[in-house]
């Protein structure tokens, strides 16, 4: 005779103190993923270290460049003879012959290479924008140019094209501007053609409906709204100056045309390298983000609202 199979007993319902049956329903897969990437400790620990790896070393030099004394292995007290002393015996930057060469020439020199390149810069991002042909795709390769190629090989081929072809441009102040601008064009011209695409040409349009020609639209209507832009660059070109070594290093002539980069470099590859030497790369650490965090300030005050996120501004300030 055929027996029936006994269906299982129902598994138990929690019921809470005052009697009631509580039932909690599984979490979900995706509320599961979503509390296994909440608190990413891995990531974390690696961000930490890595910004101990980045800025511990910085600023110890920092710290040793107010070291009273020689050592830069022992702080021997607080002191800013490295940075104002006048004795012969604790060259400082502000009385050493070499060392304020060194800051004239770089601040010189990126001032320079920025008046010249964003104007260029600017020119070539509106070219290109505007320009609708089989041409205009190779010279979109071109803008990246410094990307593409090594500082070191730009900077060979320059020497020998002053030294052989161009020889009326002489070693020192005048080819360091010319190599600099070289490289640093593409700074301009990216950011100037992320700002284009997002503006658009409908305010060209209406300027040209009004009357106004092509290069009036342009200086009265699309340079105002550029100039947030324009300053972007000016700011990241001046900036990646100061710390230029490649380029400076193979044109230079003399001493007098050495940037802090250079003067830096060769004093610690001769065994120079005492706390002037850390003084000096204080001023152009701090040079680079006193630029820097202007040209943010100023570029968030002149795009005042129009973009919400601090993450979404330092992008486009950097042309990304």
């Amino acid at each position: 005779m055929a027996t029936v199979a006994e269906a299982p007993a129902p598994a138990p319902v929690p019921v809470s103190r005052d009697g009631v049956a509580s039932v909690t329903a599984p979490p979900s897969p995706r509320r599961r993923r979503s509390r296994q990437w909440r608190h990413p400790v891995g990531l974390e620990i690696f961000t930490w270290v890595y910004l101990a790896w980045s800025i511990l070393p910085i600023c110890l030099a920092v710290l040793f460049s107010f070291n009273h004394g020689k050592s830069q292995s022992a702080f021997q007290g607080f002191s800013f003879q490295w940075y104002i002393s006048t004795s012969s015996k604790t060259p400082s930057v502000l009385h050493d012959a070499q060392l304020h060469a060194a800051v004239l020439q770089t601040l010189w020199l990126a001032f320079l290479v920025t008046i010249i390149t964003v104007p260029l810069g600017v020119g070539f991002a509106i070219g290109i924008d505007r320009w609708r042909s089989r041409t205009s795709s190779n010279l979109n390769f071109l803008m990246i140019f410094s990307f593409v190629i090594p500082e070191l090989l730009l900077g060979v081929a320059l020497l020998f094209l002053f030294q052989q072809s161009f020889k009326f441009v002489a070693l020192g102040t005048p080819a360091e501007v010319a190599a600099l601008v070289v490289w640093n064009i593409s700074w301009p011209a990216i950011i100037i053609r992320a700002r284009l695409s997002t503006i658009g040409r409908s305010y060209e349009e209406a300027a040209a409906d009004l009357g106004a020609s092509r290069a009036r639209a342009i200086w009265r209507v699309l340079r105002p709204l550029l100039m947030p832009a324009i300053f972007a660059s000016a700011v990241l070109v001046f900036a990646t100056c100061i710390d230029d070594f490649v380029l400076v290093d193979l044109l230079s002539s003399t001493a007098n045309s050495q940037t802090m980069a250079v003067l830096i470099y060769s004093q610690a590859h001769g065994g120079n390298n005492g706390p002037a030497l850390n003084a000096i790369a204080t001023l152009m650490l701090a040079f680079s983000v006193i630029v820097a965090a202007i040209g943010y300030v100023a570029f968030r005050l002149m795009t005042k609202g129009e973009r919400q996120s601090t993450t979404e501004a330092l992008t486009n300030f950097a042309g990304l």
